[in-house]
């Protein structure tokens, strides 16, 4: 199976998503998943990402060679993220047929992903971050910055993203409206 993650930044989230999500399909039966990030074209940010002309140019370059399409976004506290992603995924379903493109928001930044799947510093909680609108400055660059990652590739985002996938289920069990959302509905998918 190969899987085409697009995320909104290129540059830092494949540091996150490529292996939580390698780990998510572990979990769901398929390790042997090819999990590639989308590097061409590399989507400009969270405006590029929700373009359908965009989207549309990536699903028509490489609906031959991957088996499941990945889009994955900040939620950035926009309540109607989700539906801009339901309308992306109506889309995509149009060309692809069923159950080969999934869209999901993180809530509220991909970093939270990898944040799920650290010991937390004292004094930090859970509560707090999720409820945060700024997670990444907050809260992810100085867990970088306090462990000496935030020069490697990514600005922390790979090991902590690595170290995440480590520790997917309890990532998951911490990110449900999210990451949990996202593997029940490919459970679903691979049922069938």
């Amino acid at each position: 199976m190969n899987v085409l993650i697009i995320p909104e930044d290129f540059t830092k989230d494949q540091h996150v998503l490529k292996p939580i999500i390698k780990a998510m399909l572990q979990q769901l039966g398929k390790p042997q998943a090819n999990v590639k990030p989308c590097m061409d074209p590399r989507l400009g940010g969270i405006g590029q990402a929700l373009e359908w002309d965009a989207i549309e140019r990536i699903i028509d370059q490489y609906k031959a060679m991957n088996d499941l399409f990945i889009l994955a976004v900040d939620r950035d506290g926009e309540a109607t993220r989700r539906a801009v992603l339901d309308e992306i995924e109506r889309k995509a379903t149009a060309i692809l047929g069923e159950n080969r493109f999934y869209a999901e928001n993180a809530w509220q930044e991909i970093e939270v992903w990898a944040i799920a799947g650290q010991d937390l510093p004292q004094g930090w909680s859970w509560q707090a971050i999720r409820a945060e609108i700024h997670p990444k400055e907050n809260y992810f660059e100085p867990l970088a910055r306090s462990r000496g990652l935030d020069r490697e590739p990514g600005g922390g985002r790979k090991t902590l993203g690595i170290e995440a996938a480590k520790n997917y289920k309890r990532a998951r069990s911490l990110c449900q409206e999210d990451l949990g959302a996202l593997e029940n509905r490919l459970a679903e998918k691979f049922k069938k």
